[in-house]
């Protein structure tokens, strides 16, 4: 496989990698992140002039029909600076839903204001009992007048605290965690009955806990047909999970660097540690460990529109190197830098929540790998 990129992509690389070396300074995001939405709006905002916000959305919804190259080379770029505006949330998941469930004059109606800057959204999808199986859907979504009455709870709901809108995946029918009967509806964040609590995540990230409780919303906030968002709701969480490990590669990439420089800096016996043979071995590891995770997360973003078995193969073995490389790279770090790892003032240890935290999103590595044992059984059987 070809893991160059082309001149556009290429150019969309240069641009993610200047605007986060002029915004996204340690202390730049230390200032964002203790404010008290959590992200910048100024950020946000910049965003959408580059057309960032843009990059995943087909050209027939006002985007740039981006494909998972493009998804990983903004996600990737963002893991370096450890970004923390909804990008994930609104464009990449929300986004998706869009995408994929709304008609074309609803789809361009909604992608507008995402691409635009002026609305963000948050996916309200799992739930407290059903850990990472986006299927487990308690939230129920019933029938009442000419529109729809929301009861649930949903947990973890990234950036659900700041978002305009929600997007909430109740059921409407079928058993409790069956992928038939799941329903998409837009729910405004300050409608009656949405009650939110919001929190700081140990990355620095943020999020909410919601409740729905008897939630009315009018018929059009359904997104597609009743009971018809289960292969959309996979399809977007699989675009999340490729762009989750992407901003991991890119996070474990400064690990590296942060990591390399205090050695080289780093004195004992009147030499710089680095050049022990022994902390050498360990610099190599990690970068050995990057380099699987940028290959595999690479091969899953450019199998986003292949055969579905293939797809889900290659999306869970990235999230699984991810899992297992990252918490390598992290925990070689923290040792590396000693004590200065464990401190709150020092860019590593933020960059090493972050990485192990991304495995703990949308699946973990225990999760993933049944997943790709699930599915390369299925293909044996099918053979």
């Amino acid at each position: 496989m070809d893991f160059s990129y082309s001149d556009e992509q290429r150019m969309l690389k240069d641009m993610v990698d200047r605007l986060v070396a002029d915004q996204y300074t340690f202390e730049a995001r230390e200032s964002i992140r203790t404010s008290e939405a959590g992200f910048s709006a100024e950020v946000w905002q910049q965003f959408a002039e580059l057309g960032l916000l843009g990059v995943p959305f087909s050209e027939a919804a006002g985007g740039f029909d981006g494909g998972g190259a493009e998804l990983m080379v903004v996600s990737e770029g963002f893991g370096r600076g450890l970004v923390l505006e909804p990008y994930l949330s609104t464009v990449v998941l929300c986004g998706s839903l869009i995408d994929r469930l709304a008609d074309e004059t609803r789809r361009a109606e909604l992608a507008e204001g995402i691409i635009g800057g002026e609305t963000r959204y948050a996916l309200a999808s799992h739930e407290p009992d059903g850990g990472y199986d986006p299927h487990w859907v308690r939230t129920t979504a019933r029938a009442e007048g000419d529109g729809f009455v929301l009861d649930g709870h949903k947990a973890v709901v990234a950036h659900g605290d700041s978002a305009d809108r929600l997007i909430v995946i109740a059921r409407s029918s079928g058993e409790i965690d069956s992928a038939e009967g799941l329903s998409a509806f837009i729910v405004e964040a300050d409608a009656a009955g949405v009650h939110r609590r919001g929190y700081e995540t140990i990355d620095g990230h943020r999020a909410a806990e919601v409740t729905l409780e008897a939630v009315h919303v009018d018929a059009d906030a359904l997104l597609g047909e009743v009971g018809g968002a289960g292969d959309a709701l996979e399809s977007a969480l699989e675009r999340g999970v490729v762009a989750l490990c992407a901003e991991a590669a890119g996070a474990m990439e400064i690990a590296c660097d942060l990591t390399l420089d205090y050695l080289k800096e780093r004195k004992q016996f009147g030499v710089p540690i680095g050049s022990f043979q022994a902390l050498q071995h360990r610099m190599v590891d990690m970068r050995m460990a990057l380099e699987k995770v940028r290959s595999l997360t690479f091969w899953a973003a450019c199998s986003l529109e292949s055969d579905p078995a293939e797809r889900r193969q290659r999306i869970a073995a990235a999230k699984v190197m991810v899992g297992k490389a990252g918490r390598l790279v992290a925990e070689e770090a923290i040792q590396l830098f000693g004590g200065m790892g464990m401190m709150e003032e020092s860019a590593i240890a933020h960059y090493a929540k972050r990485i192990v935290m991304i495995d703990h999103y949308l699946g973990d590595r225990t999760w993933h790998m049944a997943a790709l044992r699930e599915t390369l059984t299925d293909t044996a059987r099918a053979a």
